[in-house]
Formats: C-alpha cells, structure tokens, sequence
C-alpha cells in the first residue's frame, strides 16, 4: 500500500475512533473522556507513528468543542498545545522499538507529566491569570469559567493522562502484533 493512503489511513481511523469515544463517553465526565482520548492518542503515536499522532492531538480538540466537551473556545489552542506536547514526548522518548516496556512506561509518565504542565500553565497562569482581565472585558470569557477552568485544567489532566497512556501500554503490544508492526 502507498505510504501516503496508509497514512491517511491511520490517521482518520484513529480520528474517527477518538471522535466516536469523545460523543460515547461525554455524559461520563472528564475522567472517563479524558482517559479516552489520551489512550486514543497514544495507541495512534506508538502504533501509527508521530505524524499521525500529531495530526489527531490538534484536530481532536476541535471536533471536541464542536461537540460540546471543550468547555470554551479559549481552551481549543491550549489543548492543542498539551495534545501535541503528550504525543511528541511520547514518540521522543518511546523511541523508534516503542516495543521496550521501560521505554514506554518512561516515556509515559513524561508525556502525561509534560502534557499536565503545559496545559496548567496556560489555562491556569494564562487564561485564568495574565489575560482574563482582557478576556472578561471582550466577552471572550464569562466570570464563572474563571472557577471552572483551573479546576479541569488541573490535577484532572495529570491523571487523565496516566489513564490513558496506561491503557495504551496495554493495548499497543496486541495492535501491532495483528498489524504486523
């Protein structure tokens, strides 16, 4: 098969996958959406490669707004950015044998850890903090999400993170054994 169909291949199923557990899973909450979409995410970097995974970390969050999980339409680029941060650790230190558990287990941790960071940091100290003032003032940010917003942008995202990627560990070794990978 052509590299560029195989590609395109994977990257819409895991697309669409991940697009399908985010409308499953909404009425369950963050914890459950969230560890999803992270596993998703993760499956799609160790098995599809970096391309794809980068190419589903930054169009999930959208599909995610559009349909009602993202919480404010600030959030999208931050997600993004914590997205691609968790997929590129992840294949980074994963390295090219993502089959080496250590590997993967450090690697995990680092993404879901990096990921956390990330998007505490702009939610929290960016959103929430330098700019809302402005935002407030434009109407691009409603006073009640100022409390909603470092609550999910916290702890949650950590552990959602650890979830999914756990779930992915076990998961990737069977995918790539029936893709032959």
């Amino acid at each position: 098969m052509n590299k560029k169909i195989k590609w395109i291949t994977e990257t819409a199923v895991m697309l669409a996958l991940l697009v399908a557990l985010q409308a499953l899973t909404k009425p369950a909450g963050q914890m459950v959406t969230g560890s999803f979409v992270n596993a998703v995410l993760a499956v799609t970097v160790l098995v599809a490669g970096i391309y794809s995974g980068v190419t589903v970390a930054v169009i999930s969050p959208v599909l995610a707004y559009l349909l009602g999980i993202a919480p404010q339409i600030l959030t999208v680029p931050a997600i993004m950015v914590g997205n691609t941060t968790f997929a590129v650790l992840l294949s980074l230190i994963a390295g090219k044998d993502s089959r080496k558990i250590a590997r993967q287990a450090t690697a995990w941790i680092a993404a879901a850890t990096a990921k956390f960071a990330v998007l505490y940091a702009i939610v929290n100290f960016l959103i929430c903090g330098v700019l809302a003032e402005g935002l407030l003032s434009a109407g691009l940010l409603k006073a009640p999400m100022l409390k909603v917003l470092p609550a999910t942008f916290s702890w949650p995202q950590l552990v959602t993170a650890l979830i999914g990627g756990g779930i992915a560990l076990l998961i990737t070794p069977v995918l790539r054994k029936a893709l032959k990978k």
